[in-house]
């Protein structure tokens, strides 16, 4: 992210978000370092599966910028770890929750695929966020294997106690993103059996999802609202259909095509995206598209229809 001449490695936005409003994202682990490798990811497949935990980059490094970031007056509804990996695989995410939650800019948010809340340490971590979103779209291990791919040595049950343990201790918004693809876990039985696990969970949001992004699984297809619809009365939790989002209040920054490098770079974006997101006219997109296209900077693909732009992964 890139704001006047600082340049910013571990932040990128505030962007608009479906579910967190204007959300500033923290990115703490290098590019698709995860414990998972998704067929649904919309970062493409994992380049390094594990479930080893270390501090891959320094918080003093992150504090500093979201310090700087702050002073300059910047704004947004959440401060979220999120990012190219699992954010959890951080040893010390929990101390940037602390930090970004003592600026009193905004609210604080996990994203995570919940794979580590088996470890005592972890949940005491994630605790610190004021919402705590996970994943759970399977509902045994075979199903578990098949969509998600995890690090050897994870499994469904441990996945679920994990989840269990945390909410016993956890006492903010719990967040559950059920993602579903069709012909993998969208059967009705298997999804009345996810809705089981997800109800007993007591989550205060449920999400149902499907790609509406390229996948890191070419061959993974997008189920329609229709279909989520129907599927949506397995959950008693509070559920909502997500569907595109609809145009937010723009970041307000000055746009470079660097910054939207950066942010193709995290997650492909159509020119649509890239207009909402920058507050930008949509020939002034096409101008930077086109720039970092003739640089060989960007790629794209096509995805029900719209074409999605992504960072050349030598530029990651």
């Amino acid at each position: 992210m890139r704001r006047g001449k600082n340049i910013y490695r571990h932040l990128f936005g505030p962007v608009p978000s479906r579910r967190f409003g204007l959300s500033l994202g923290v990115d703490l682990i290098p590019f698709k370092t995860c414990s998972f490798n998704c067929i649904f990811c919309q970062l493409g497949p994992t380049t390094r599966l594990t479930v080893e935990r270390a501090e891959y980059v320094p918080v003093s490094e992150v504090t500093a910028e979201l310090e700087r970031w702050s002073r300059e007056g910047a704004r947004c509804d959440y401060i979220t770890l999120s990012g190219s990996g699992e954010p959890t695989l951080h040893s010390r995410f929990g101390e940037i929750l602390d930090f970004a939650r003592q600026l009193r800019k905004a609210r604080t948010a996990l994203l995570t695929n919940g794979s580590l809340l088996g470890c005592e340490d972890v949940r005491r971590q994630a605790a610190r966020a004021d919402v705590v979103k996970v994943s759970l779209s399977v509902w045994d291990d075979a199903s578990f294997q098949a969509l998600n791919r995890p690090a050897p040595g994870i499994r469904w049950d441990s996945l679920v106690n994990g989840m269990q343990s945390f909410r016993r201790l956890f006492s903010g918004e719990l967040w559950i993103e059920v993602f579903l693809v069709p012909g993998v876990n969208d059967d009705p039985s298997g999804v009345g059996r996810i809705a089981a696990v997800v109800d007993s969970l007591q989550p205060n949001k449920v999400h149902l999802n499907t790609a509406v992004r390229p996948a890191a699984d070419r061959g993974t297809g997008r189920m329609s609202l229709e279909a989520m619809g129907k599927l949506a009365k397995f959950f008693r939790s509070p559920i909502e259909v997500v569907g595109q989002y609809s145009a937010g209040e723009p970041a307000g920054t000055s746009v470079t095509s660097d910054r939207i490098l950066d942010m193709l770079k995290r997650r492909p974006c159509s020119a649509e995206d890239l207009a909402r997101v920058f507050g930008l006219h949509p020939n002034e997109v096409s101008k930077h598209l086109a720039k970092l296209s003739w640089e060989r900077k960007i790629a794209t693909s096509d995805v029900g229809g719209r074409t999605y732009y992504r960072a050349c992964r030598r530029e990651r």
